[in-house]
């Protein structure tokens, strides 16, 4: 089913005044507006994103309480555990936490779960393992705040234990010492979309200031903190969190501290994927290069690693775990591939992906570890959520399930009206995973499906691109993209500019490339222009657009700068298309 788009009309009065008081170019005050940032101010704000724009870190809910334990603790030389996750936001998180805490002289170990063995979250045989090797308090990293049980578990046991978290809390709070939420209730917080690294950068640097005696601390524990702001940024992009406020000014100069001092395991990764070599990291680097080798340790059993990637400071040991993980990831990808063909394959064969207002999709043999990418790549697809299941993957007992979200619908929600047929579930509005016995998967994938198409309106089931403006390829020139970049870091809630061109034609055979055939190659022309085009994940689409080289296309894509071996150029990442004659009655237009 094609994609209806909505190219926005601009309020030419307000670009051109945001133009003149902001100083500004009209691309970058166009954009602006359609961003809703409309006042000169708040322009110089987005764009300037100052680091010391961070609000402080005592104004996150339950950081002062933190921090004032884990000082006690510290002092008293007492164990701590940090308690992680297996992704890459919970990897960084961790890494954080641990270098601030052995900075300041702790006792400290770190807990990296086991996907396949441990589940999500804290679990009871981790925290009683913990307690009978010595550890006194554990504070948790992008986990823990729906973990009512296990903080009850960890009390029996004698555990001190803070909670840092900032995914959906269930109507009852873990008894914990501390919690430190973005969102926690009666604690107001200006900023509620940070992730679990964000979060745990915000504990460490109060930590710091408590070590310094003053809200400045010392050089030392500054270039530490610098340090962070690196992976912080890696986490954040990661976990896909709106680049807004106080992500953005993170990733921004994060950015900067992962390009020029990286932590030696970070730095390895670079220069075994060729990054090391760009004048400067971007944010799609983070998404597209380094989060996936880190994402790949977890979801293949191996957090410990990603974590020891980025808290070893032998120079030896971060070459053979980039390396490693590396490789990894090139397994990941071979086992993403296999599974995404056979639950497209299922999907077609038992469902009706377009009038189904979701999917749920289970198989016994599918890897636990990836199915949470190929449900993203499957809600994408056909725009419906999806929910992964992998059968009777922790000793027998239970399924293990992966959801991603697409049409509007929180999922955390829809888990909560199936919660008769779960063992258990967690996440957010966007991505949630869950448990269940393998026998209660067909009341489950009813139950969900019944919940999705009574909260998903019909045209809601059909995915739409809203366009910033149409421009020719003719237009598509180094310094109009430089405008562009000023908008950057690109990612959630701040995407990449999605432009479009009418009567584009193919000027040559696309071909496929990347692992698996996953991407496509191809090149357009326009009145004379041409350019090359880049369709990530839809290489499978070689055939359809191929058998359209006779006729005129209308491209929706994203501009970007190619930098090649200090070459730049320009090149666009094609989003979607149409044939020119089907789309002129389609699309519509939309206010900014």
């Amino acid at each position: 089913m094609g994609k209806r788009w909505h190219i926005r009309v601009h309020d030419e009065a307000k670009i051109s005044l945001l133009e003149r008081q902001a100083g500004v170019s009209s691309v970058v005050a166009q954009l602006l507006v359609a961003r809703g940032v409309t006042d000169a101010k708040a322009a110089r704000t987005f764009l300037d994103a100052k680091l010391n724009d961070l609000l402080d870190p005592a104004e996150l809910p339950g950081v002062v309480e933190a921090a004032d334990v884990i000082d006690a603790a510290v002092k008293a030389a007492k164990r701590i555990v940090i308690y992680g996750d297996y992704d890459a936001d919970g990897m960084t998180a961790t890494a954080i936490l641990y270098r601030c805490l052995k900075l300041l002289g702790a006792d400290v170990g770190y807990h990296a779960p086991n996907r396949m063995t441990d589940g999500y979250g804290l679990n009871n045989d981790a925290l009683t393992k913990l307690a009978a090797h010595g550890a006194k308090l554990v504070i948790t990293v992008d986990c823990g705040i729906t973990s009512i049980e296990e903080a009850a578990h960890a009390k029996e046991l004698g555990l001190e234990l803070i909670i840092t978290d900032h995914h959906q809390f269930g109507p009852a709070l873990p008894d914990a010492a501390a919690i430190v939420h973005p969102r926690l209730p009666g604690r107001p917080y200006p900023f509620g979309e940070l992730c679990g690294a964000a979060v745990a950068f915000k504990l460490a640097w109060a930590l710091c200031q408590k070590a310094s005696g003053s809200d400045r601390v010392s050089d030392r524990l500054r270039g530490f903190l610098l340090l962070a702001v690196g992976l912080a940024a890696l986490g954040t992009v990661a976990d896909v969190v709106p680049l807004v406020s106080e992500n953005r000014i993170l990733v921004r100069h994060g950015l900067f501290m992962l390009r020029d001092k990286p932590p030696p395991g970070i730095a390895a990764l670079m220069r075994i994927t060729g990054i090391d070599k760009k004048p400067a990291l971007s944010s799609e680097d983070i998404g597209f290069t380094l989060a996936p080798r880190l994402n790949a340790a977890g979801r293949l059993g191996q957090a410990q690693l990603g974590v020891e990637l980025m808290t070893t400071d032998s120079e030896e040991r971060a070459q053979a775990l980039a390396e490693y993980l590396h490789n990894l990831n090139d397994n990941r990808v071979s086992l993403e591939r296999s599974i995404y063909l056979a639950a497209k394959k299922q999907a077609q064969e038992k469902f009706d992906p377009q009038a189904d207002a979701a999917l749920v999709l289970h198989h016994a043999d599918w890897h636990p570890g990836v199915i949470g990418i190929v449900a993203g790549r499957l809600a994408e697809k056909y725009h419906r959520p999806v929910v992964m299941i992998a059968g009777e993957s922790l000793g027998g007992r239970l399924a293990v399930g992966s959801a991603r979200t697409a049409g509007g619908l929180n999922l955390y929600d829809a888990l909560v009206s199936c919660a008769d047929h779960l063992a258990s579930y967690g996440g957010h509005a966007a991505a949630a995973g869950l448990k269940i016995k393998p026998s209660s998967v067909d009341a489950f994938r009813d139950a969900f499906r019944e919940f999705a198409a009574r909260e998903i309106d019909e045209q809601d089931r059909v995915a739409e691109l809203h366009i910033d403006a149409e421009s020719p390829l003719s237009q598509l020139n180094l310094g109009a993209i430089r405008q562009i970049e000023q908008l950057a870091p690109f990612g959630a809630a701040n995407t990449r500019p999605l432009l479009c061109a009418t009567g584009v034609q193919l000027a040559g055979p696309p071909k496929q490339m990347g692992g698996g055939n996953r991407h496509l190659t191809l090149r357009l022309k326009q009145h004379g222009a041409a350019i090359r085009a880049v369709g990530f994940g839809q290489g499978d689409s070689l055939e359809e657009i191929a058998a359209l080289e006779d006729r005129l296309l209308d491209v929706a894509y994203r501009p970007v700068i190619n930098d090649w071996q200090g070459r730049q150029s320009v090149e666009i990442h094609l989003v979607d298309w149409k044939v020119s004659a089907d789309v002129a009655a389609d699309v519509t237009t939309a206010d900014a």
